[in-house]
């Protein structure tokens, strides 16, 4: 890896961190939430074999938008338009009801970029591993479920993309 992709990879951590240090995750620890996006990016580069700096910086940041005051233009100037497109793509309108986004994450999975397939992989990976392992506070076995079918079903779109993360997946539902 070259300095500046080291750099650019530092840089969407720390601008990550600052972004989400406020935030918590929904588990009983409420562990600190960025630790999500760290595990999302981590998990692509360990279990995918995904080393291109721009998805795993999209990977640390892919909440930023979608949970934060973030703008798509903020990224763009801080990290470039590619970075910033592939977060744009896995990032869901908060303007629209939940079950419509999960709806339409199942639908367009399939036209997403393959750094952006990575990206959700690595998402979809992290939360089945802790909604199974660690889930938010309250969740009953059903809805447990639940989450795990509509996550295998946005996976299944993706199918194709990279056999280490779709096998981990596969893997990780099958316990």
């Amino acid at each position: 890896m070259r300095e500046s992709e080291l750099r650019l990879l530092m840089k969407a951590i720390h601008f990550a961190a600052g972004k989400h240090r406020a935030q918590t995750r929904k588990d009983v620890d409420s562990s600190p939430y960025i630790n999500h996006p760290i595990a999302v990016a981590m998990t692509i580069l360990d279990v995918g074999g995904v080393t291109n700096v721009a998805t795993l910086a999209a990977a640390v940041l892919h909440d930023t938008v979608e949970d934060t005051e973030t703008t798509h233009d903020e990224l763009v100037r801080e990290f470039g338009t590619e970075v910033a497109n592939i977060v744009t793509e896995v990032t869901d309108d908060k303007t629209l009801s939940k079950q419509e986004r999960k709806q339409r994450q199942i639908e367009h999975a399939k036209q997403l970029s393959r750094a952006a397939k990575h990206v959700k992989l690595g998402d979809k990976i992290c939360n089945v591993t802790d909604v199974l392992h660690c889930p938010p506070a309250g969740w009953t076995d059903d809805r447990k479920h639940e989450y795990v079918e509509w996550a295998a079903k946005v996976v299944h779109e993706i199918r194709g993309t990279n056999t280490e993360l779709e096998e981990h997946f596969d893997q990780l539902v099958a316990s």
